[in-house]
């Protein structure tokens, strides 16, 4: 595969998962926990598919070589793909998709923390800058009434970078048996959530078939895209493609819904953005730099 296709990859899955919000705008009456159940249940058998055809045929033996890794990163995905939907659904998608922006930098401070691995000072610098921009966010967003959205929105974060610490603290390439992990567990937790409430997983059949869209499509074909691509493209500008998904999330419900977020939310975004592109082509000078001649 080419670096031309690879990135174009990358970046039609930021371009499939920013419809993420505008898609769970579509849903009237199912709760966090039943949305959760249908989209994993819409997602594990894409992903498990994916598996079988990279393992020829072994998907089975693939999710059991990634041991604790693999399970503790799916439990990360668990607190990841509860808190995006819980923020979606109770403030704005500008707000959420901003601050689930902000996952690269909680990966690097918990890699630092829990793995002694090094923080460039170029990074050090971006973290700051990303906190300010946070910090705007979220201030508007106590004053607005919304902080449990934008604390779920950061719990999101959070749980992908956990997901991405515990892959490289079991030093393992492939995602996808990980994922497919996050989606088993997450029917499960759902299942039991809803249990212990009391309530069920019945819902309208809109409801559920726009979950299980969310899951099959959306989700799951953004990772299938995203795996392919990032065969060939460096992790620097991994993160600069997929703020496609951030920059076009808010973007289709102006468009579609008329929803719009206030001045700070786009101020405060603005500066995670800035801090996000501004580490990523850091990264990818250095790396130029340190590159040996062709």
């Amino acid at each position: 595969m080419t670096y031309a296709r690879g990135a174009a990859l990358v970046a039609l899955a930021g371009l499939t998962w920013s419809f993420m919000g505008l898609a769970i705008r579509q849903i009237d009456a199912a709760g966090i926990w039943t949305i959760l159940f249908w989209r994993s249940v819409g997602m594990v058998p894409v992903v498990f598919l994916l598996i079988a055809v990279r393992s020829g045929g072994r998907p089975f033996g693939s999710i059991r070589r990634t041991g604790a890794a693999g399970v503790l990163g799916g439990l990360g995905l668990v607190f990841a793909f509860a808190g995006s939907i819980f923020a979606f659904q109770t403030t704005t998608v500008a707000n959420a998709a901003f601050l689930f922006a902000a996952s690269p930098f909680l990966a690097a401070l918990l890699g630092w923390l829990l793995l002694n691995e090094p923080v460039r000072r170029a990074t050090w610098i971006a973290i700051a800058v990303a906190g300010l921009g946070m910090f705007v966010m979220v201030r508007d967003g106590l004053a607005g009434g919304v902080w449990l959205g934008n604390l779920a929105a950061l719990l999101s974060g959070f749980g992908f970078a956990a997901f991405t610490i515990t892959l490289r603290w079991g030093r393992l390439e492939n995602m996808m048996p990980a994922v497919a992990l996050g989606g088993v567990f997450s029917m499960i937790v759902a299942a039991l959530v809803v249990a212990a409430q009391g309530g069920t997983l019945a819902a309208p059949l809109p409801d559920i078939l726009w979950a299980v869209f969310m899951g099959a499509v959306i989700l799951a074909g953004g990772m299938v895209l995203y795996t392919l691509g990032s065969r060939v493209v460096p992790a620097a500008e991994l993160t600069l493609l997929s703020l496609v998904e951030v920059l076009l999330g808010p973007l289709w419900v102006w468009l579609f819904l008329n929803e719009t977020a206030s001045p700070a939310t786009f101020a405060g975004g603005a500066i995670l953005l800035a801090a996000i592109a501004g580490n990523a082509l850091s990264g990818a000078r250095r790396g130029a730099a340190t590159s040996p001649p062709a």
